[in-house]
Protein backbone atom coordinates (compact mmCIF):
# COMPACT_ATOMS: atom_id res chain seq x y z
CA UNK A 1 0.00 0.00 0.00
CA UNK A 2 1.22 3.50 -0.82
CA UNK A 3 2.32 5.23 2.40
CA UNK A 4 0.98 8.57 1.15
CA UNK A 5 -2.56 7.27 0.96
CA UNK A 6 -4.73 7.48 4.02
CA UNK A 7 -5.80 4.09 5.32
CA UNK A 8 -9.46 3.31 5.78
CA UNK A 9 -8.92 2.90 9.53
CA UNK A 10 -7.25 6.28 9.82
CA UNK A 11 -9.97 7.92 7.72
CA UNK A 12 -12.60 6.37 10.00
CA UNK A 13 -10.80 7.73 13.07
CA UNK A 14 -10.65 11.21 11.57
CA UNK A 15 -14.37 10.99 10.75
CA UNK A 16 -15.06 9.88 14.33
CA UNK A 17 -13.09 12.85 15.73
CA UNK A 18 -14.99 15.17 13.38
CA UNK A 19 -18.30 13.77 14.61
CA UNK A 20 -17.29 14.10 18.28
CA UNK A 21 -16.26 17.69 17.63
CA UNK A 22 -19.62 18.49 16.03
CA UNK A 23 -21.54 16.84 18.87
CA UNK A 24 -19.61 18.90 21.43
CA UNK A 25 -20.25 22.00 19.35
CA UNK A 26 -23.98 21.51 19.79
CA UNK A 27 -24.13 20.12 23.30
CA UNK A 28 -21.96 22.61 25.16
CA UNK A 29 -22.29 26.27 24.26
CA UNK A 30 -21.51 29.00 26.78
CA UNK A 31 -21.96 32.63 25.70
CA UNK A 32 -19.06 34.91 26.67
CA UNK A 33 -20.66 37.45 29.07
CA UNK A 34 -18.96 40.62 27.77
CA UNK A 35 -19.99 39.72 24.20
CA UNK A 36 -22.69 37.03 23.91
CA UNK A 37 -22.08 36.71 20.16
CA UNK A 38 -18.85 34.92 21.16
CA UNK A 39 -19.53 31.41 22.40
CA UNK A 40 -17.24 28.98 24.17
CA UNK A 41 -17.54 25.34 23.13
CA UNK A 42 -15.18 22.39 23.64
CA UNK A 43 -15.39 21.31 19.99
CA UNK A 44 -11.69 22.04 19.49
CA UNK A 45 -10.65 19.33 21.98
CA UNK A 46 -11.13 16.43 19.51
CA UNK A 47 -9.34 18.50 16.87
CA UNK A 48 -6.36 19.11 19.14
CA UNK A 49 -6.32 15.42 20.09
CA UNK A 50 -6.32 14.56 16.38
CA UNK A 51 -3.30 16.82 15.84
CA UNK A 52 -1.46 15.12 18.71
CA UNK A 53 -2.34 11.63 17.52
CA UNK A 54 -1.87 11.97 13.77
CA UNK A 55 -0.06 15.24 13.02
CA UNK A 56 -0.70 18.75 11.75
CA UNK A 57 -2.20 17.85 8.37
CA UNK A 58 -4.81 15.56 9.90
CA UNK A 59 -5.60 18.14 12.60
CA UNK A 60 -6.11 20.74 9.90
CA UNK A 61 -8.29 18.39 7.82
CA UNK A 62 -10.61 17.77 10.77
CA UNK A 63 -10.62 21.53 11.51
CA UNK A 64 -11.60 22.26 7.92
CA UNK A 65 -14.46 19.75 7.84
CA UNK A 66 -15.84 20.83 11.24
CA UNK A 67 -15.65 24.52 10.32
CA UNK A 68 -17.30 23.98 6.93
CA UNK A 69 -20.13 21.92 8.41
CA UNK A 70 -20.70 24.35 11.24
CA UNK A 71 -20.57 27.51 9.12
CA UNK A 72 -22.52 26.40 6.07
CA UNK A 73 -24.49 23.29 6.96
CA UNK A 74 -25.55 23.67 10.54
CA UNK A 75 -26.76 27.23 10.89
CA UNK A 76 -23.41 28.86 11.58
CA UNK A 77 -22.15 32.31 10.72
CA UNK A 78 -21.36 31.63 7.08
CA UNK A 79 -18.03 32.68 5.64
CA UNK A 80 -17.17 35.04 8.52
CA UNK A 81 -17.70 32.31 11.12
CA UNK A 82 -15.87 29.78 8.97
CA UNK A 83 -12.74 31.88 8.46
CA UNK A 84 -12.50 32.98 12.10
CA UNK A 85 -13.07 29.47 13.49
CA UNK A 86 -10.76 27.85 10.95
CA UNK A 87 -7.89 30.23 11.67
CA UNK A 88 -8.29 30.18 15.48
CA UNK A 89 -8.52 26.40 15.71
CA UNK A 90 -6.26 25.60 12.78
CA UNK A 91 -3.29 27.52 14.11
CA UNK A 92 -3.36 25.62 17.40
CA UNK A 93 -3.81 22.28 15.62
CA UNK A 94 -0.88 22.93 13.30
CA UNK A 95 1.43 24.06 16.11
CA UNK A 96 0.48 21.08 18.28
CA UNK A 97 0.89 18.63 15.43
CA UNK A 98 4.23 20.00 14.26
CA UNK A 99 5.86 20.32 17.67
CA UNK A 100 4.60 17.03 19.10
CA UNK A 101 5.43 15.07 15.96
CA UNK A 102 9.12 15.98 16.40
CA UNK A 103 9.33 14.93 20.05
CA UNK A 104 6.53 13.02 21.72
CA UNK A 105 7.03 13.94 25.37
CA UNK A 106 4.78 15.43 28.01
CA UNK A 107 7.03 18.49 28.17
CA UNK A 108 6.76 19.01 24.41
CA UNK A 109 2.98 18.58 24.61
CA UNK A 110 2.74 21.33 27.22
CA UNK A 111 5.04 23.63 25.21
CA UNK A 112 3.04 22.96 22.04
CA UNK A 113 -0.25 23.79 23.74
CA UNK A 114 1.13 26.99 25.29
CA UNK A 115 2.71 28.15 22.02
CA UNK A 116 -0.50 27.29 20.16
CA UNK A 117 -2.65 29.31 22.57
CA UNK A 118 -0.33 32.33 22.43
CA UNK A 119 -0.18 32.28 18.63
CA UNK A 120 -3.95 31.85 18.37
CA UNK A 121 -4.54 34.90 20.59
CA UNK A 122 -2.09 37.03 18.59
CA UNK A 123 -3.39 35.91 15.20
CA UNK A 124 -7.02 36.38 16.24
CA UNK A 125 -6.27 39.97 17.27
CA UNK A 126 -4.98 40.62 13.77
CA UNK A 127 -7.84 38.68 12.15
CA UNK A 128 -10.43 40.63 14.13
CA UNK A 129 -8.87 43.93 13.10
CA UNK A 130 -8.88 42.91 9.42
CA UNK A 131 -11.89 40.63 8.95
CA UNK A 132 -14.47 41.84 11.50
CA UNK A 133 -14.80 45.38 10.07
CA UNK A 134 -15.40 43.92 6.61
CA UNK A 135 -17.97 41.26 7.56
CA UNK A 136 -19.62 42.82 10.59
CA UNK A 137 -19.54 46.43 9.42
CA UNK A 138 -17.99 47.49 12.73
CA UNK A 139 -15.54 50.37 12.69
CA UNK A 140 -11.94 49.19 13.11
CA UNK A 141 -11.61 51.53 16.11
CA UNK A 142 -14.52 49.77 17.85
CA UNK A 143 -12.92 46.38 17.19
CA UNK A 144 -9.56 47.67 18.47
CA UNK A 145 -11.26 48.90 21.65
CA UNK A 146 -12.66 45.38 22.19
CA UNK A 147 -9.25 43.68 21.92
CA UNK A 148 -8.14 43.99 25.58
CA UNK A 149 -11.57 43.53 27.17
CA UNK A 150 -13.32 41.00 24.93
CA UNK A 151 -11.30 39.46 22.11
CA UNK A 152 -8.04 38.64 23.90
CA UNK A 153 -9.72 37.25 27.05
CA UNK A 154 -12.18 35.17 25.00
CA UNK A 155 -9.52 33.62 22.79
CA UNK A 156 -7.24 33.05 25.77
CA UNK A 157 -9.98 31.29 27.73
CA UNK A 158 -11.34 29.27 24.81
CA UNK A 159 -7.98 28.04 23.53
CA UNK A 160 -6.63 27.70 27.08
CA UNK A 161 -9.51 25.62 28.44
CA UNK A 162 -9.60 23.45 25.32
CA UNK A 163 -5.83 22.95 25.56
CA UNK A 164 -6.07 21.95 29.22
CA UNK A 165 -8.87 19.49 28.45
CA UNK A 166 -6.81 18.09 25.58
CA UNK A 167 -3.79 17.64 27.83
CA UNK A 168 -5.91 15.81 30.42
CA UNK A 169 -7.62 13.54 27.86
CA UNK A 170 -5.07 12.76 25.15
CA UNK A 171 -3.07 9.99 26.81
CA UNK A 172 -6.29 8.38 28.03
CA UNK A 173 -7.60 8.21 24.45
CA UNK A 174 -4.39 7.66 22.49
CA UNK A 175 -4.63 3.86 22.69
CA UNK A 176 -7.99 3.96 20.96
CA UNK A 177 -6.67 6.23 18.25
CA UNK A 178 -3.49 4.28 17.67
CA UNK A 179 -5.12 0.90 17.41
CA UNK A 180 -4.40 -0.78 20.73
CA UNK A 181 -8.03 -0.39 21.76
CA UNK A 182 -6.92 0.38 25.30
CA UNK A 183 -7.13 3.59 27.21
CA UNK A 184 -4.53 4.70 29.68
CA UNK A 185 -5.67 4.60 33.29
CA UNK A 186 -5.52 7.84 35.21
CA UNK A 187 -2.47 8.16 37.45
CA UNK A 188 -3.60 10.26 40.36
Amino acid sequence: MNENKMSTAKLAKLAMMTAVSLVLLFLIRVPWPPAPFLVYDPADVPIYITAFAFGPAEGLIVTLVVCLLQAFGLGGDGFYGFIMHFVATGIVAVVIGMMYKKQKTKKTAVKALVVGVILAVIVMCVMNLIVTPVYMGAPRSAVAAMLPTVIIPFNLVKAGVNSLLTFLLYKRLSGLLHGSGKTVASKA
